[in-house]
Formats: structure tokens, C-alpha cells, sequence
């Protein structure tokens, strides 16, 4: 059926999606139960989306009423597929790319303005990128108190406990993939 916004304004819109391996965009039954638990922080949240891929994640937010999104990713063809998507969907406005190496910093971030309150990360599994990303979002000093990060990632590379100011809510595993869901503490 190809990837797809499952629900709110745009529910049912078709995305594009990178062809290749390279990009395991989140299939949609996932992101639907991701969205079931994060129904009451969706609206009006400053969103963002790392290791960003088709962008699914922060279109799926953008289509139920989140205010902003922003985009990163480092991968040439991902970054012209989310473009694609945004466009598609008239989020121009409200969302912004940003090409860069999560794995080095997220200094990008910081000249943003934003504080973020919704955050999804999805890196290449069982590279051993979740503590990086989650060490370098954590120096970005661009999150809200309380702020919801969604790690989805291999049973594999577990998230340890507790990592940097992040404070493990939840967890939930749906067939290969664990979804973690954070708070930020500070």
C-alpha cells in the first residue's frame, strides 16, 4: 500500500518514500500506535524529527495539529524526499530541513529558537547512535521541561538508565523494533 498519514488533516495522504535500503521509514500500524500514546501532546507541539528519513514521523504530527516541525537528517536522498513530502502536503510554513551529522552534534539546533516539547528519533539500528543523539540533543539545551523524545531502536542497544536528564516513561516492543518513549528532566 506504500507509506501513508494515518490521521488528522491530511489522513490518507500518500508520502514518498526513499527508494533503497538505505531509509526504514516507520511503517504506518507503528506510528499509529505511537500517536494512540501520544494523542494529548501532539497539538500545538513544537516537533522534531531526527534521523528524519521520509519525515513520517513529523508529518504524522504536523497532519494532527502540531505547530512547527523540524527535519534533520544527513542522507542527500532522504532530505529531497521530505522536501517532496512537505510540499505535497503545504507544511512549507511550518516546517523546516535542516541537513546535518547527528552523530557529530546537534549545534544546528541551537540557532533554531525553538524549544522543542515532542522530539522523535529513529537512527539506523544497532549502530550504537542512541546515547550519541540523545547525548548531543541533551547539550542542545533546545528542549521544554518534559519534553516527550520517541526512541525507536534495536532491542539490541538498549536505552541505559537513567541516560544524561532523560527519564525512561515507557517502553514497548513491537515485533523487531523497541519504542522507547523519554522525559526530559530538567
Amino acid at each position: 500500500m506504500g507509506l501513508r498519514i494515518i490521521s488528522g488533516r491530511f489522513k490518507g495522504k500518500k508520502l514518498h518514500s526513499v527508494r533503497g535500503l538505505t531509509i526504514r521509514p516507520t511503517a504506518d500500524r507503528l506510528r499509529e500506535s505511537i500517536f494512540n500514546i501520544l494523542f494529548h501532546r501532539v497539538l500545538n507541539a513544537m516537533v522534531l524529527d531526527l534521523f528524519a528519513g521520509t519525515g513520517a514521523l513529523g508529518m504524522e504530527a504536523l497532519s494532527r495539529g502540531a505547530e512547527s516541525a523540524v527535519f534533520v537528517d544527513n542522507n542527500p536522498g532522504a532530505l529531497s524526499v521530505i522536501q517532496r513530502n512537505i510540499t505535497s502536503c503545504s507544511f512549507d510554513k511550518q516546517a523546516h530541513i535542516i541537513k546535518w551529522d547527528i552523530k557529530k552534534n546537534l549545534n544546528c539546533l541551537k540557532s533554531a529558537g525553538t524549544a522543542f516539547d515532542l522530539v522523535f528519533m529513529d537512527p539506523p539500528y544497532n549502530q550504537g547512535m542512541v546515547k550519541p543523539a540523545l547525548f548531543n540533543l541533551e547539550q542542545t539545551g533546545s528542549l521544554e521541561k518534559g519534553a516527550r523524545i520517541v526512541v525507536e531502536h534495536s532491542p539490541l542497544e538498549p536505552i541505559p538508565d537513567p541516560v544524561f536528564m532523560f527519564e525512561i516513561a515507557d517502553q514497548r516492543k513491537y515485533g523487531k523494533t523497541l519504542v522507547s518513549f523519554l522525559t526530559h528532566m530538567v
